[in-house]
């Protein structure tokens, strides 16, 4: 068969440069153009080393992309929306990592963006993109919107809990842990070493954009209220969710076991991780490191009826590159699996 040929515009950024690290081992696709403004004319592995003597491909300008199969949009926020004719007219498809066309809704956009949106009349034209919720959608979608990566990590713990009808609506509290790379490459005061090194910072305790995602995603036709916080750590990949709900009736564990094979049990990304010894007993992201797996575990209170519900992802892979590669197979009809089959490392 023909390769899909596609392009990456923004593929500088840790993002794009995860994702060419997929497609370039992808049997069928060929990468055709990849763009940036600051590296335009340099040889990609001078932006991403560990792609050394794999391509030879050099970055290019966004007004010189040319018409391709697929288009990927690894663009910082705002500007999928503010170039989207621009790009509709070059990519047959498109697959936008943006938060840009996440949302179904103009006013929940601007109401957590903080801005207007450019281009409303498309935000219902995009797939939301966790393959496990919208699998169907996307196998006819020409174009999908990647979920964020807290988005994904909170939504895959907690969907089969919203989904059944387990849990009180109004009481879910959830803290991330995440590593340095989800706030992007672009250096800030920040993320200065002797600033960022050995430090664990809360800096999202409340109003992260990712939440109107898990409402949209979670609501079911109910109004919910999740309580989120973000947390920076010393890590450079990987996210830890921690969510705590209260069950409506008395559950034992084999119960909620049930609940999470009835959703999960075929999903070969979702893996449920309840073990009663060793080190290893509940999902951890260094595990992760490199794979599409979204890893979920959970423990009841013996003393009340709250439920701990632990999920991991590696935020590159399953909540960015590696989730939009799994997106572009399915749209392809190809097996989902593909060009995502690294198991990991272990020890890491």
């Amino acid at each position: 068969m023909d390769k899909i040929k596609v392009s990456v515009a923004g593929a500088s950024g840790y993002t794009g440069g995860e994702l060419l690290r997929l497609l370039l081992f992808h049997p069928n696709v060929e990468i055709q153009q990849v763009t940036s403004e600051s590296n335009y004319g340099k040889q990609i592995s001078k932006v991403h080393p560990n792609l050394r003597g794999l391509t030879n491909i050099k970055f290019t300008g966004l007004s010189e992309l040319e018409k391709c199969d697929l288009l990927f949009l690894c663009l910082p926020h705002g500007s999928s929306m503010k170039n989207i004719d621009k790009f509709i007219s070059v990519g047959k498809k498109i697959i936008d990592l943006s938060g840009d066309f996440r949302l179904n809704d103009k006013s929940e956009f601007e109401k957590w963006y903080k801005e207007e949106h450019v281009k409303p009349e498309l935000l219902g034209k995009f797939v939301y993109g966790i393959p496990e919720l919208h699998r169907e959608e996307m196998k006819t979608a020409q174009y999908i919107s990647s979920a964020g990566c807290n988005a994904t990590t909170t939504i895959l713990a907690l969907y089969p809990l919203f989904k059944n009808n387990t849990i009180d609506e109004s009481k879910t509290v959830v803290e991330v842990k995440v590593g340095s790379s989800e706030g992007g490459k672009k250096s800030s005061p920040s993320s200065h070493h002797p600033e960022r090194s050995g430090s664990l910072r809360s800096y999202k305790p409340t109003g992260h954009r990712h939440v109107a995602e898990m409402i949209q995603e979670l609501s079911f036709g109910k109004n919910i209220s999740i309580h989120f916080s973000a947390t920076t750590t010393d890590q450079v990949r990987g996210i830890l969710a921690t969510s705590h709900v209260f069950l409506k009736e008395d559950l034992d564990e084999k119960e909620i076991w049930k609940i999470y094979r009835k959703e999960y049990s075929n999903e070969h990304f979702v893996r449920i991780i309840k073990e009663k010894e060793g080190n290893y007993r509940y999902p951890e992201p260094k595990l992760l490191y490199g794979t599409n797996f979204c890893d979920i575990g959970f423990e009841k209170d013996i003393h009340s009826n709250r439920l701990v519900v632990i999920s991991a992802i590696d935020n590159l892979m399953k909540g960015a590159a590696g989730q939009a590669l799994q997106a572009f197979n399915i749209m392809h009809g190809f097996d989902e699996k593909l060009g995502l089959q690294f198991p990991g490392l272990f020890p890491i």
